[in-house]
């Protein structure tokens, strides 16, 4: 029953933070909305901003809040997707950041490898725990297992197979963590087009019902359809355009964290290979 105990823990906890995490996600996507109505609304929508202190009015001349208030009741989810974005693009650079550890990734790769090379893993494992981090926890892994293995005496083959499976699991444990968000964050490229898109739809199907009517064509409804349609086509490409700066930002990011531990990991291995060439 205590075997069952500690194997079931570990899974609850997982499955906490996984619940936590979406739970956190969620608030996010809901506050990112409302925030963004309300700036619509009563900061873009403020009568100081338009003539006559009204929000139906013509907006002051070169006042751009004003202008963009009339793009329409599609502006607001634009403006929640872009705070999505900002609020998502800070959260995953603290996260990104603290997985490559205190001081400079570059700097640590090349003290380990050293350390490893010479053979002083006592060493690689101190700067491991000096630099903190996702990264330094699955390299620290890889060098407790090598110091294992060494104890144990296995063939190069054996070594080979066993230190890569722990880097391996080590790393399938962190890259959750790496890479959460980043869903949401690609979604938000196409979310961004397509809201935009719709608002462009929407006020053109105004500028030709402007068109439409009969006798002379409502110029001023012609133009803010137009202009609305153009509001919505700019917010939408701004949201999308940002949105994949940041995620290929935080892809190549993760892409170099994987890199290095590959290499430490090859290091570790080349290091034992040498160690057991030494014995023969």
């Amino acid at each position: 029953m205590a075997n069952i105990k500690k194997e079931n823990a570990p899974k609850a906890n997982k499955e906490g933070g996984s619940n936590g995490g979406d739970m956190f996600s969620g608030i996010v996507i809901v506050l990112c909305v409302v925030v963004g109505w309300v700036i619509w609304k009563f900061v873009m929508g403020n009568g100081a901003n338009f003539e006559g202190g009204v929000n139906t009015g013509d907006p002051l001349q070169g006042n751009y809040l004003a202008m963009v208030y009339k793009g329409g009741p599609i502006v607001p989810v634009l403006l929640g997707l872009l705070l999505m974005v900002v609020v998502f693009g800070i959260e995953r650079f603290m996260v990104i950041s603290k997985a490559a550890g205190k001081g400079s990734l570059d700097t640590f790769m090349k003290k380990v490898q050293g350390s490893v090379t010479n053979g002083d893993i006592d060493g690689a494992i101190a700067a491991c725990d000096k630099q903190q981090g996702s990264v330094a926890n699955v390299i620290k892994s890889g060098l407790v297992k090598y110091k294992a293995v060494k104890e144990e005496g296995f063939t190069s083959e054996e070594a080979t197979e066993t230190i890569h499976k722990e880097i391996e699991e080590s790393t399938s444990l962190e890259m959750p963590m790496l890479e959460k968000n980043l869903t949401i964050l690609s979604t938000l490229v196409s979310l961004g087009t397509l809201a935009g898109l719709l608002g462009t739809v929407t006020g053109m199907i105004k500028a030709f019902g402007a068109l439409a009517t009969a006798g002379t064509p409502d110029q001023a409804l012609l133009a803010n359809g137009i202009s609305e349609a153009l509001i919505n086509t700019a917010t939408g490409i701004s949201t999308s355009a940002l949105a994949i700066v940041v995620y290929n930002y935080f892809t190549s990011k993760i892409d170099t964290l994987t890199y290095s531990i590959d290499e430490a990991g090859n290091t570790i291995v080349n290091t034992y290979r040498r160690f057991r060439g030494s014995l023969k």
